[in-house]
């Protein structure tokens, strides 16, 4: 009989996705967690995983325990109670860094685009070899006898240090998480450290100031736009289905893709996988072929149509990611009036980052913002509020309370952009309930 294994905090993102990959391996997967619903959930219940509220019975010595990183003794009643009785436990990041070693494993690190880029490698390389991945938007695949793993490699707290990947993207270096991280230069050591660990080959960004100081033994394949990149994108054309490049290794053809997502950083992104795919000596066409049916990942630019209205829902959480998704509706959008609906994610990222915030929410025609949602790991000492954030907006910007989204009903066709990593959906879906009873039409 296998081993049971037994998450805490089961329905984190990296915790759902690990379950998951663990179970379709044939292993014995259960974990508990709130009983309040999140996305990541649907796809545990469809796996008939065992879902428990938090319980010390939940524990036996003979479990391999996994906790999520949010959770400790003097929070949690299953962390207290294998503390007591000293059970073993492994934070999720460090069961990944010895799990990770069965198979060729590919990190996708970075302070932006994770996710879609491990998602965007994930699609392809699955159908091209037998493939693992874990992607952090709580989906994961497994197969017990896989030759390549592809993982989301976070950076928080330098959670990615267990990890010692054969190869890893690294899509760029930007100051965030100022709960943890001093300044960029703090973040970039990390990233640096991080990138002395990978085995084969680091696939680096090379319009990214920091990542060009990257000082490593393992080999750097630079990838983007410009000449002095190894990796380059050329004859870019950005169309309302998407964007069309020609890749080049150094000055040798690779091939013709078509992503099918907007924005400059999705070309990026692609190319990161190709120049990653062509190390591994995969078949360029094919991987063509595959990108081109990439469907995105969740909560990434997900799109629904209620009548003439669109809504989009989007995790980008700090500036450079919203500067990202705005510019990525504008591509896809051209002639229609952007609403961007925002709630600031902690007090420490709103207080370190709030002109840039300001500069960046006013690419769009008209803002709304929540109030800030303020992380379990931290104290609201009201120095900052969302209020304060508005006040720095020029274009028109109104905070709405959760109960009230109606304001939002004073623009005709238009696109809303519904941006944070906390509980954002809540205002969307209040949105599209009112939609709803306007049109009964969704699609």
């Amino acid at each position: 009989m296998s081993k049971t294994y037994h998450f805490t905090g089961i329905k984190g993102a990296g915790m759902s996705a690990l379950a998951l990959l663990l179970h379709q391996m044939g292993e014995r997967v259960q974990g508990s967690d709130q009983t309040k619903y999140y996305f990541t959930q649907r796809g545990l219940e469809q796996a008939n995983i065992p879902l428990l509220p938090f319980d010390e019975k939940n524990i036996k010595p003979d479990y391999e325990l996994i906790v999520g990183n949010a959770f400790r003794s003097d929070n949690n009643v299953e962390v207290a109670f294998e503390e007591r009785h000293n059970f073993p436990f492994k934070r999720y990041h460090q069961f990944l860094g010895e799990f990770m070693t069965r198979f060729t494993s590919i990190g996708v690190a970075g302070a932006h685009g994770k996710t879609s880029t491990t998602g965007m490698l994930s699609h392809i390389l699955s159908q091209l070899e037998d493939t693992s991945f874990l992607i952090g938007d709580g989906t994961g695949q497994g197969h017990k006898d896989a030759k390549y793993f592809v993982f989301e490699s976070d950076e928080y707290e330098r959670h990615f240090m267990p990890y010692h990947p054969e190869y890893s993207i690294i899509t760029n270096v930007d100051f965030d998480h100022p709960d943890y991280f001093h300044d960029i230069d703090d973040v970039f050591s990390a990233f640096n450290d991080y990138a002395n660990q990978v085995k084969n080959a680091v696939f680096a960004y090379g319009e990214d100031k920091y990542l060009r100081k990257l000082n490593t033994k393992t080999v750097v394949f630079y990838y983007g736009l410009e000449d002095n990149d190894d990796y380059q994108a050329r004859n870019i054309v950005r169309t309302t289905k998407g964007s069309d490049f020609t890749a080049y290794f150094h000055d040798e053809k690779i091939g013709v893709f078509h992503v099918p997502a907007y924005g400059k950083h999705n070309v990026a992104n692609a190319l990161a996988v190709i120049g990653v795919l062509h190390q591994l000596h995969e078949d360029m066409v094919k991987s063509a072929e595959y990108l081109a049916t990439f469907t995105g990942v969740k909560r990434r630019f997900s799109e629904k149509k209620i009548d003439e209205t669109v809504v989009i829902d989007d995790f980008a959480h700090h500036p450079t990611e919203i500067e990202a998704t705005l510019d990525a509706v504008r591509q896809k959008y051209p002639d229609r009036e952007v609403v961007a609906v925002f709630q600031p994610h902690t007090f420490t990222r709103t207080i370190a980052l709030i002109d840039d915030f300001a500069e960046v929410l006013n690419h769009a025609d008209a803002v709304y913002l929540a109030e800030i949602y303020g992380s379990a790991r931290e104290v609201d000492h009201h120095d900052v509020n969302v209020r304060d954030l508005a006040a720095k907006i020029t274009k028109p910007a109104t905070v709405i309370p959760e109960n009230d989204v109606s304001p939002l009903l004073n623009h005709e066709k238009a696109v809303y952009v519904f941006m944070g990593a906390g509980d954002i959906q809540k205002y969307e879906y209040a949105f599209e309930e009112l939609l709803a009873q306007l049109t009964n039409n969704v699609q």
